[in-house]
């Protein structure tokens, strides 16, 4: 069990993705795209998954309709991709180790926490429910209610603004590049999380604040917002 915590002054409001990031997850994309598009008579490119890998599910029903002439319009396509992943989040997936522990002790310590995802609301809420941990999580923010992808900051500004924090009181946790360098570049503190899904683990280490392997010794964590809170 994680110790208690007392936040330092500077943590008010933790943000996380999901995919990747609480959930060991991302492979659900690779394999519930490449059945739907078999499913429909095409066959996925090598590239599938990297390339799904920054989109929202619009985003990837525009990238179906153009790359793989999929004629059908966006809404069936999301339909038909959603209808693909859910199965899993209802019935597979399963959090990162030491994620209830690192959850509570957030929690314990008073800061406010939220999700930011490129999954659909539904699906999040019955893994998050089925794991026992949807009490972590008041408030959870999508790309498709937002309207923009993590290819733009909206979705972070969204989260931070309903906590009732600023960039100064954030930490935002994403194991993906892209989604990394979008919150970096608006200004905001990122701890990058290591996935088997995200290869350049090089790079994401480089270009995060902090840097954690799992969540089951957080201590580089913990030291990092002492440093962080130091005049």
């Amino acid at each position: 069990m994680q110790k208690p915590r007392k936040a330092p002054e500077g943590l008010r409001c933790a943000i996380f993705d999901f995919d990747g990031t609480l959930f060991d997850s991302m492979y659900v994309w690779d394999v519930a795209g490449r059945q739907y598009l078999r499913s429909q008579g095409r066959e996925p490119k090598p590239s599938l998954a990297e390339d799904l890998r920054t989109m929202s599910l619009y985003q990837a029903a525009c990238y179906f309709q153009q790359e793989y002439g999929l004629s059908q319009p966006l809404e069936e396509i999301m339909d038909g991709i959603n209808r693909a992943v859910e199965v899993y989040y209802f019935r597979d997936v399963l959090p990162k180790p030491g994620i209830p522990a690192f959850l509570q002790a957030l929690r314990e310590a008073g800061v406010a926490l939220c999700i930011a995802t490129a999954t659909d609301r539904y699906q999040i809420e019955a893994a998050l429910t089925r794991c026992g941990l949807s009490e972590f999580f008041p408030a959870i923010f999508t790309c498709s209610e937002v309207g923009r992808g993590k290819d733009d900051p909206l979705i972070y500004r969204q989260a931070m603004a309903h906590c009732g924090a600023d960039r100064s009181h954030t930490v935002i946790f994403e194991d993906a590049i892209h989604a990394v360098e979008t919150a970096k570049a608006d200004g905001f503190t990122v701890v990058g999380i290591q996935d088997d899904s995200e290869e350049r683990q090089t790079l994401l280490q480089s270009l995060s604040d902090c840097y954690l392997h799992d969540f089951t010794d957080p201590e580089a964590f913990w030291a990092f917002l002492t440093e962080e809170a130091k005049p």
